[in-house]
């Protein structure tokens, strides 16, 4: 029953937010970009170890961005990640998990725990970034410009959301968090984005 209600109320925070910060879409130093504007790749975060970690670094390969948390029922779906990354990886995909606690307060450890945690149960190694905000005025900046690019109906209404941006930066697909990574759909979806 509040799942509609959840995901209504991230879309308008969304556009709201989006609405009140006009066209700044930029993250350390990057150049503005009116919203949905221009390549992912003009966007940074910091890694979950503390380092820089620019979207330029990806560009020519496909990236699946998923904001991720620890104690969430869909948690069993780094499994699934860390498949779809070492199945792929090698074909030019990168998988990205965003840590988020803005869904049921369901990641509330700090970033060393929240790398603990994936690497002892799930042995995750793909790239990961600090705890970010993915819903509302707060939002990261890239998780501003996926909305704007995909539309209010693409905005993540729960933990394990993944975002697909093609080679070129360009936003390719939403897949929803009850699709699995590894799921035929989500499947099909990221070879079609590959690069050649």
């Amino acid at each position: 029953m509040l799942r509609p209600l959840t995901r209504a109320l991230a879309a308008l925070a969304m556009l709201t937010g989006a609405a009140l910060m006009g066209t700044d879409t930029t993250a350390q130093g990057a150049t503005p970009q009116p919203a949905g504007t221009g390549p992912a790749h003009q966007f940074s975060f910091t890694s979950i170890d503390g380092a820089p970690m620019s979207m330029a670094d990806f560009a020519g390969k496909a990236v699946l961005v998923v904001n991720t948390a620890s104690r969430c029922g869909f948690t069993p779906q780094y499994d699934a990640l860390q498949s779809v990354w070492e199945t792929y990886r090698d074909r030019g995909l990168v998988v990205l998990g965003v840590p988020s606690n803005d869904f049921g307060g369901q990641e509330p450890g700090t970033e060393a725990e929240i790398k603990a945690f994936c690497e002892t149960n799930f042995s995750v190694d793909f790239p990961m970034t600090e705890k970010q905000v993915v819903v509302g005025a707060g939002a990261h900046p890239f998780y501003r410009w996926a909305a704007e690019a995909g539309g209010p109906d693409k905005v993540p209404g729960w933990n394990f959301h993944k975002y697909l941006i093609g080679p070129d930066g360009q936003f390719v697909a939403a897949i929803p968090t009850r699709v699995s990574p590894t799921d035929p759909r989500a499947i099909e979806t990221i070879e079609k984005a590959l690069p050649n």
